[in-house]
């Protein structure tokens, strides 16, 4: 049915159609909502079995995904080769407003929202608005105090995995990003670009009272 574009399987919600059965079924989650598969750890429920799977990785830290240039794993292939972009420059996706380009599709809608104002996710707490899901939800957590990753090492507690990642190289010591013109490292990429401006002598804001 692939190769001949017939498609017998569609959803009476939404006509989406879809060459299986067993693909049509696991569509219909969206409109039911029922999530079947519970994490053990946490208690977060997922549609597929195999989201729970990549999900579980989180705890354990399995990342079978190897960069063979920087060393860097991955839970998913997918992420895997979004990350080697990275080391090639590719970046595929290209903006039409201000032809910004990006390795990853997703990243070029969500960069469009910038150019259209659009932040279809709204907070129902103090109506704050975001252009993606995952924002909302790390948002939420401001309110509800809710935060579920805890350093080993000193049980400081973070919204996201990001931050305590960040967190961690207090601990060890690792500075991944270092300054090509005096070697200073440091643990984010953000404050390597900062750094950069002393050797650039750039400085992109200006009082608007005395310039």
């Amino acid at each position: 049915m692939i190769h001949t574009g017939h498609q017998l399987n569609t959803c009476t919600e939404c006509n989406k159609s879809f060459s299986s059965l067993s693909y049509l079924k696991i569509h219909k989650i969206i409109h039911t909502r029922h999530k079947p598969f519970t994490c053990s750890e946490c208690n977060k429920i997922f549609t597929r079995l195999s989201h729970l799977n990549f999900h579980k990785m989180i705890h354990t830290g399995h990342k079978p995904f190897l960069c063979s240039e920087c060393n860097k794993s991955f839970t998913q292939l997918s992420h895997l080769k979004s990350h080697k972009m990275i080391h090639t420059g590719h970046k595929p996706f290209t903006c039409i407003e201000c032809n910004k380009s990006f390795t990853q599709l997703s990243d070029l809608k969500r960069h469009k929202m910038i150019h259209t104002g659009h932040k279809p996710f709204t907070c129902t707490e103090c109506n704050k608005s975001f252009t993606q899901l995952s924002s909302l939800k790390n948002h939420k957590m401001i309110h509800t105090g809710c935060k579920p990753f805890t350093c080993t090492e000193c049980n400081k507690m973070f919204t996201r995995l990001s931050h305590l990642n960040f967190h961690k190289m207090i601990h060890t010591g690792h500075k991944p990003f270092t300054c090509t013109e005096c070697n200073k490292s440091f643990t984010q990429l953000s404050h390597l670009k900062r750094h950069k401006m002393i050797h650039t002598g750039y400085k992109p804001f200006t009082c608007t009272e005395c310039n």
